[in-house]
């Protein structure tokens, strides 16, 4: 059993009072209860300070404040439904060539066809999650300041402690930003200073502007943040603060139109410096017992079956991705929702031979072909994420419904492929033969020897390198972009567009559309192009 628990208990009150700040973002949704016990009195013990903080990081794994996302954050959205992590995954892998989905929920098949609109309530329930989860760290850091923290006498060790506690609420507000930004675009913008209570309607940022907002966040962030691989495990520290900044480098000319791939290096390079290390069975990363001897993670998304109860997160994962004649057994859980598979456009990215072991497809019953979305057997399964620990042990839940399994967000392979990607793309402080090397390193892992290796590389390789080694990870769609290939005809993928063989649709479709409730609630708000 992992000892990763979520408290929430402290919190609720807390919860509610920074849902106040939202304004229009949650307008045309319930609101939670106010209790009498307020944010002040929270932030007047230090006691309550690590279940405050608790609640920003279960934000981004549950759905709710008790088991089995209940107590829903948003009420007007089922908890698992909208799970931070589960409509990550619906964002940036259900609408590319690495996953398609049997289930035929409200809107859900209009996101791999990409045929989506302003009404979509998966989109809707990734917005409404990205500015509840900024809410959360608006309250945290609002009560958080050094005034604040000297008026509730936070002194000596307590006080030091907090700041870094106010590093990690700061990160992980940054990262909720360069979510919307990577989304959504242009965006309401709050913060800290929006008091809540306010009935004034926040006011929109453009995606240059946020940018570079989330640029100095994360740099001011990591000033205060534990130093590298020094924090608990499963709390941010400085490399994670800048494994975001390599990612928001990297993406910058999308983003800006300014290329930024000196600046990715910089920071690939202080994580690698850091002493983070390749673990070295590559299907152990994404098992139960992930949070062990795991020198490759540097930040991740964590759950226990016990404790960390949710319908989305890594229980999601695991589960959809059983079905046919597939044996839950081996996944640790107790049986299969029959959604996720892949398409052959990702099949075809490894050898036929099985050489590539990342490449891991269950194909018993299973057709490469998809002619019917809605049915699990087309399309091969893809075996990424289990409950089972390195050993072959379940997990600790012993019903099999929920899931240990930890989901990593920022691991040195990324940090390899980030590097050589931005060394390809002409940023300076990079060398060719190092980035060489780091690919040769994950393909070493993934071959078992080095018959995979490679002696040169370019972006086209890279982006499918990418795609094998990151597969079901939250990046795809990103990447794509990036690679002008998401919405265009140079690439194409079963379904793309809503046609068997796929086409290309409008580049608009490279943003989602701000939720059509929030365009109503907010006049300082504009519609997305093309929606």
């Amino acid at each position: 059993m992992k000892s990763n628990k979520i408290k929430f208990r402290s919190i609720i009150a807390f919860s509610a009072i920074a849902l106040l700040s939202l304004g229009s973002c949650v307008k045309d949704l319930e609101r939670e209860p106010i209790s009498d016990v307020t944010s002040a009195s929270v932030f007047s013990d230090f006691a309550n300070y690590p279940n405050a903080l608790a609640k920003l990081y279960g934000g981004l794994a549950v759905g709710g404040q008790s088991g089995g996302d209940g107590n829903s954050d948003v009420a007007g959205i089922d908890g698992g439904f909208s799970n931070y992590l589960r409509q990550l995954y619906t964002m940036n892998v259900i609408t590319t060539d690495e996953a398609v989905i049997a289930w035929n929920d409200g809107t859900l098949q209009t996101m791999h066809k990409m045929t989506w609109d302003s009404s979509n309530e998966f989109i809707g329930a990734m917005y409404y999650r990205i500015f509840t989860e900024i809410a959360f760290c608006n309250e945290f850091l609002r009560n958080t300041t050094d005034e604040k923290l000297a008026s509730n006498n936070i002194t000596g060790d307590n006080l030091a402690k907090a700041k870094v506690m106010r590093g990690e609420a700061r990160f992980i507000r940054a990262q909720s930003y360069e979510h919307a930004l990577d989304l959504f675009g242009n965006v309401p913008f709050i913060t800290e200073t929006n008091l809540p209570g306010s009935t004034t309607p926040p006011a929109r940022i453009t995606r240059a502007d946020l940018f570079k907002y989330v640029e100095s966040e994360l740099i001011s962030a990591a000033a205060e943040m534990a130093p590298a691989r020094t924090n608990t495990y499963g709390h941010a520290d400085q490399a994670a603060a800048w494994s975001l900044l390599a990612r928001l480098y990297l993406n910058a000319k999308v983003y800006t139109g300014t290329d930024r791939s000196t600046d990715c290096i910089t920071y690939c390079k202080k994580v690698i410096g850091a002493g983070y290390s390749l673990k070295s069975n590559y299907a152990d990363l994404f098992k139960a017992d992930n949070n062990i001897g795991n020198n490759e993670q540097i930040f991740s998304i964590n759950y226990d079956g016990v404790h960390t109860q949710t319908y989305g997160g890594s229980t999601y994962m695991v589960h959809a991705s059983i079905g046919g004649s597939m044996p839950a057994s081996d996944f640790g859980v107790n049986g299969g929702w029959g959604g996720l598979r892949t398409t052959k456009a990702f099949v075809d990215k490894f050898p036929t031979n099985g050489a590539d072991k990342r490449g891991n497809f269950y194909t018993n019953g299973q057709d490469k072909e998809i002619n019917d979305l809605g049915s699990f057997t087309d399309g091969y399964a893809f075996i990424k994420y289990k409950n089972v620990t390195s050993t072959g042990a379940p997990g600790s839940d012993n019903s099999g419904n929920f899931v240990d399994t930890d989901i990593p967000l920022y691991r040195l392979a990324d940090i390899y492929l980030m590097y050589a990607e931005a060394t390809l793309r002409g940023g300076a402080g990079g060398d060719m033969n190092t980035a060489i090397g780091y690919i040769n390193q994950l393909r070493e892992r993934a071959y078992g020897n080095n018959s995979g290796n490679v002696t040169s590389i370019n972006l086209d390789f890279i982006l499918d390198e990418r795609a094998r080694e990151l597969s079901w990870e939250l990046t795809r769609r990103t990447d794509l972009i990036r690679f002008g290939k998401f919405t265009s005809a140079a690439y194409l993928w079963p379904w793309k567009g809503g046609v068997k063989d796929g086409k290309a649709v409008d580049e608009t479709r490279n943003l989602f559309p701000i939720p059509a409730k929030d365009i109503i609630a907010n006049p300082n708000l504009v519609q997305n192009p093309g929606y």
